[in-house]
């Protein structure tokens, strides 16, 4: 199983931290906090799980906290700030072809950071030709191939569209409140909605986008068509979405 962590600022004045399932394709914890609140500490929260795999951007590298994972018998794949000290203790033989530069084995360098994380840790260094960016990965994992540890961190990228899904389909962009409560419930309402038409699709197991099913159901509040009947027999070829939001689609 693979998790995937996050976090969006607000117009608010507030963060959004997210721990997205890639699997299930559902955020499996949800974290709101002040915007001056330092992102590493959402992490304090999470209850890690074996064997997990746990996918952070750079914001959230604490050595401290890295070390807790570890200690949980889980994985992470974090990106390595760039003031990062590092002493190699031996590199693994790599094909340049495909992107990796090198894949070292060594201990993190500093007095103070050497003692939040005294065992060894891998450091991969891998060129993203798509778009042309130099990325360097740590990670306490040393049975994956380099160009996997590489892939995991491209599939971190799952929870910008979720966020930009959010935004855009379900009217967060624009909030109805300044305060943070408002916020907090419209932010909230948006999560449970995205869940609950996550869950349906995957229960009745339905061949179609969770935004196309979530317009049908917006259109359709008021039918007493059983959810199932209405979201399999919905010719959703040539939609239109009108100003008032409301679809304009035929039923068999």
């Amino acid at each position: 199983m693979f998790w995937w962590a996050h976090f969006r600022k607000t117009k608010a004045g507030i963060k959004l931290h997210t721990l997205f399932d890639i699997n299930t394709q559902i955020p499996v914890f949800i974290h709101i906090t002040e915007a001056n609140v330092h992102d590493v500490n959402a992490m304090d929260i999470i209850n890690y799980e074996p064997f997990a795999y746990y996918i952070f951007d750079r914001a959230y590298v604490d050595y401290l906290r890295l070390y807790q994972i570890t200690k949980s018998t889980a994985y992470f794949v974090v990106r390595a700030k760039s003031n990062l000290k590092f002493k190699r203790m031996y590199s693994k033989k790599t094909d340049k072809s495909t992107g990796v530069i090198y894949d070292q084995t060594g201990k993190i360098d500093g007095f103070y950071t050497s003692k939040d994380y005294p065992e060894k840790i891998r450091k991969v260094k891998f060129f993203d030709a798509e778009n042309n960016k130099m990325l360097i990965f740590l990670t306490n994992n040393f049975d994956l191939s380099a160009g996997q540890i590489a892939l995991l961190y491209k599939q971190r990228w799952q929870i910008e569209l979720f966020f930009k899904w959010i935004k855009q389909h379900l009217k967060v962009k624009t909030f109805w409140g300044t305060k943070e409560n408002a916020v907090r419930i419209q932010i909230n309402i948006a999560i449970i909605t995205y869940c609950l038409v996550s869950i349906i699709a995957k229960d009745l197991k339905i061949n179609r986008s969770i935004y196309e099913i979530l317009q049908i159901l917006s259109a359709s509040l008021l039918d007493k068509t059983p959810v199932n009947e209405l979201l399999m027999k919905s010719d959703y070829n040539n939609v239109n979405e009108l100003d008032s939001n409301q679809l304009v689609f035929n039923l068999f």
